[in-house]
Order: C-alpha cells, then sequence, then structure tokens
C-alpha cells in the first residue's frame, strides 16, 4: 500500500489557469505562458523561493511534451545519475528526445552541470531547472547562456486566498466532513504563509487534522486554532542565502538613510530570527563608517 501524498502534492494545478499568483510569468500575453502554450521546447531555469510554483509549472511543461521525462533533485543525484539519463538518448526509452527536470541546480558543482552541456547544446535534452538560490552565482555561465531564466515572485495573500478554499474543499472531499470555518481564517492563512502556497496548504491540513468533528459530523475550523498552527510561518530568513543579505543590507541602507521605522524593522526581523551578531555587526561599521569616518 503506497503512502498518502502530502496535501500540496494531491491539489498540485494540472493547469496553468489553476496556478495561483505568477501574473508577470503567465498572466495573458506573457512570455512564460506565451512559451508553453506554444510547445516550446526551450531550456528554462525557474528562479525564487520555494511554495510559489516552479516545480508545478515544471510538470506542466512535461505534461504538454512529447519527450520522455526525467527528474532529478540536486541534492541527492550524483554524476552517475547525470550518465544513466545520457545513455537513454537516441535510444527506444527516449525516442522523442529527453526533458530533465533538474530541482535545486544550485547543489550540482560545476562538473555535474557540464557533463550536461554537449547535450542540452545539440537540443538532445531540454532543460528545465529550479533554483531558490540567485542563478547568476550558482549556475555555471555556459548553461545560463543556453537557457531564458524566469524570476518567481513570492505569492500575493490574494491571490493565496483561493488555493486555501481549494484545500479545504478537496480535504473535506476525502474526509467526508464539513467545515464550519469562522470569518478571517482564509485571510489569516494566507497572510501567515509569506507567499509560500505550499506552506498555506500545509496549514490547512494541520487546521483540519486538529479539529475533531463535534456529534453532528462538523468540524468547527476557529480564528484562534489558525492562528495558533501559523504564529511563526511568516518569517523567511536563511543565514547563509540571498534572503540574509538582502535584509542585512536593507537595514544599514535604513540606517544610513536616517529612516528610523525601517531600521527598527530590520533590524526586528534579524533578532526574531536570532541573528544578534550580524546585526551587531552592521551597526558597528555604521557607527565606524558612516560616522567616525565621514565626520572625523
Amino acid at each position: 500500500m503506497s503512502e498518502k501524498r502530502p496535501l500540496a502534492d494531491e491539489i498540485r494545478p494540472l493547469t496553468l489557469d489553476e496556478v495561483v499568483g505568477q501574473k508577470h510569468l503567465l498572466g495573458k500575453g506573457a512570455l512564460l505562458r506565451r512559451l508553453i502554450e506554444s510547445g516550446s521546447s526551450a531550456n528554462m531555469i525557474f528562479y525564487g523561493p520555494s511554495g510559489t510554483g516552479k516545480t508545478t509549472i515544471a510538470n506542466i511543461i512535461a505534461n504538454r511534451t512529447n519527450k520522455t521525462l526525467y527528474r532529478l533533485n540536486a541534492t541527492t543525484a550524483s554524476l552517475q545519475d547525470v550518465k544513466s539519463i545520457i545513455s537513454d538518448v537516441g535510444t527506444m526509452m527516449a525516442p522523442g528526445g529527453i526533458l530533465l527536470y533538474l530541482d535545486e541546480i544550485q547543489y550540482f558543482n560545476k562538473k555535474q552541470q557540464q557533463t550536461l552541456l554537449e547535450y542540452i547544446e545539440n537540443g538532445d535534452i531540454t532543460l528545465i531547472a529550479s533554483t531558490t538560490e540567485n542563478p547568476y552565482f550558482y549556475i555555471y555561465n555556459a548553461i545560463l547562456s543556453r537557457s531564458t531564466v524566469f524570476e518567481f515572485k513570492f505569492v500575493s495573500a490574494e491571490d493565496v486566498i483561493p488555493a486555501v478554499k481549494r484545500a479545504f474543499d478537496y480535504i473535506g472531499n476525502e474526509r467526508h466532513e464539513t467545515y464550519d470555518i469562522e470569518d478571517g481564517v482564509f485571510e489569516h492563512i494566507a497572510n501567515a504563509c509569506g507567499g509560500d502556497v505550499r506552506k498555506a496548504i500545509n496549514s490547512v491540513e494541520l487546521c483540519v487534522l486538529s479539529s475533531p468533528a463535534d456529534e453532528s459530523g462538523v468540524c468547527k475550523i476557529t480564528l484562534q486554532r489558525a492562528q495558533e498552527l501559523t504564529q511563526h510561518s511568516a518569517m523567511r530568513y536563511d543565514r547563509e542565502g540571498d534572503e540574509h543579505y538582502d535584509i542585512i543590507s536593507a537595514y544599514q541602507k535604513s540606517m544610513r538613510g536616517s529612516d528610523p521605522n525601517a531600521a527598527l524593522h530590520y533590524l526586528a526581523r534579524l533578532l526574531e530570527a536570532g541573528d544578534l551578531v550580524s546585526a551587531c555587526r552592521r551597526l558597528m561599521v555604521c557607527a565606524c563608517e558612516d560616522v567616525g569616518l565621514a565626520y572625523p
């Protein structure tokens, strides 16, 4: 008996119209939408935070092509896995060519990325890679020059709400339950997920699992329960990633620009994430460079 898939995977959109957010990429007339609808097999790199639809769009593209789909996650894949896929080029295993979806490509080293290069260049392999880090820092230049980079952005709370409602409807049908949902629950979950649709859907599942049905078979989903389950979910911080440097840079620029409210906001985000060292270091840099050296 196979394990039940996560709710976010169960209700993953199958068409472009079901995808929430990313209007700049998927709206009417947008470049990525035109490429997908035309059946293009261009090499693409999807760059953006988790839970914004990168894997979903790659799946939709794969379903519209005649190529044989292979999936790799760079966190666990080895060079042998890459060579095994390449060995299927031109065989009956992949008569129409190969579409390789490579998740978290930033974890592939230069040699692993170079192994793919020859086959990407001659068209035997179409690459769709996703990354949460800046591709211009982590992806081999020769692959970048043969690919189109699309940046995915955090999904607005307004766009997340339909996904939250869809999740409640789906899990209710699956469990044969009825939900009495308090006013404000949809909006709170959508705001608290921090632009991550997967996180919002996981919150829906937790709300349902932690709210037993009453004698009449109705589950009461309260705003208080939603708040308890999402109280820290909107925090976005990576001590070694782009988000870290964006925040500490904004913190220092806020002080330099004499904007106390902005400086306190970014300081609070650093402290909430437990990064007191970076906050103090930037404060000292500002004191030395912007005050001490500027006005000796």
